[in-house]
């Protein structure tokens, strides 16, 4: 089906006008950054404001959440003489003396791969110790997982850096913050995870769901299937992106990652420690583990370390502000000069109202 079925404007616009007669007043919430940028590129977010309902980005980009002590313990292998490989937008998150492309630039070996795959045929080839900064949540944690299974050079470590998603969202709601009335759950995240990880939190807190795709008319549907279930006085999770998401998941993705990763308390970026929402490496495959191969060279990295230059990614990545509300916005933190996270990575809220709306500047 072509992907232009989505994005058809008089559906678009029967659906708009449909809200707009509900007179509406509601504030939801979503945990992706590719739906920020469907919302933001078409100017959806100004179309649902229009119609009385507000979108916030939450914490839903994987370089974004990663905190800073984290991208530090990178710093430090790197800085020890390892190479450090890892996804673009991560080379370029600001630490405290700079990011891991700055550490390049002083001569130490980063590299910039597109997976971990990459990372592993170059310690096949070079008589190198290579560490895999490992970022993302359940979308990417089975191809590090799959890999561990089948086995990795004695000179390849990962750093895991890897977070599942449902145990931030109750820690969002359970915080009680920001007054959401729905959320729009991420396609990717649930085509691993399914359904049912999120039905707790419907069932605990009274808050409607709906997993949507990344297309203009996924979100704009999935937008009047929360109002829907408002007006009906209901709460469940309902799946927009049925084409995709299957409720049970993708059952061989989730016992892969099973028998690598145990869930573990970890710090988010915003957030204190969240109860089982890291992904530790389980004990058998800890000979390829960073932080334990490595646990010597890692005791120099602090356990506190604050936002940098007064970044306000933690209150955006919580919902509680829009990007452009941090008085860095645009600038003292640009794309080309970020200071945090969420003006690095091509998924952060900062960066795609950047992008798309430099009204704001």
């Amino acid at each position: 089906m072509s992907i232009f079925r989505y994005r058809d404007r008089s559906i678009a616009q029967d659906v708009i006008e449909r809200l707009k007669a509900m007179g509406l007043h509601h504030q939801f919430m979503h945990v992706c950054g590719t739906h920020q940028d469907t919302l933001t590129r078409y100017g959806l977010d100004s179309l649902l404001e229009t119609c009385g309902v507000r979108v916030r980005q939450g914490p839903g980009c994987p370089v974004c959440v990663t905190t800073a002590r984290e991208f530090e313990e990178a710093a430090a292998l790197a800085r020890t003489g390892k190479t450090i490989t890892t996804f673009g937008d991560a080379s370029r998150v600001p630490g405290r003396r700079g990011s891991l492309l700055d550490l390049r630039g002083e001569g130490h070996d980063v590299r910039v791969v597109y997976g971990i795959g990459d990372a592993v045929a170059l310690a096949r080839k070079e008589d190198k110790d290579v560490v895999f900064m490992a970022v993302g949540f359940e979308t990417t944690a089975p191809t590090t997982a799959a890999m561990m299974l089948e086995g990795l050079p004695e000179n390849f470590s990962v750093l895991s850096c890897h977070r599942y998603m449902p145990p931030a969202l109750n820690a969002l709601l359970a915080m009680g913050e920001s007054r959401l009335e729905g959320i729009i759950e991420p396609g990717h995240v649930s085509a691993i995870i399914g359904l049912k990880p999120y039905e707790g939190l419907s069932e605990t807190y009274g808050v409607p769901q709906v997993v949507a795709g990344f297309e203009p008319l996924d979100l704009l549907m999935a937008v009047y299937m929360l109002v829907q279930q408002i007006q009906r006085g209901e709460a469940k999770v309902e799946n927009e992106y049925s084409r995709v998401v299957r409720y049970e998941g993708n059952l061989r993705a989730l016992n892969v990652m099973s028998r690598v990763f145990d869930a573990s308390d970890v710090e988010w970026r915003g957030f204190p420690v969240i109860p089982r929402s890291g992904m530790t490496i389980k004990r058998q495959f800890e000979a390829w583990d960073a932080r334990k191969v490595w646990e010597d060279d890692l005791q120099t990295v602090s356990d506190f370390l604050e936002e940098t230059g007064g970044c306000k990614c933690g209150e955006v990545l919580r919902g509680l502000i829009e990007s452009w509300e941090c008085p860095l916005f645009g600038k003292a933190c640009t794309p080309t000069h970020p200071v945090g996270p969420c003006m690095v990575s091509v998924e952060g809220s900062c960066n795609i109202e950047y992008t798309y709306k430099k009204v704001h500047v």
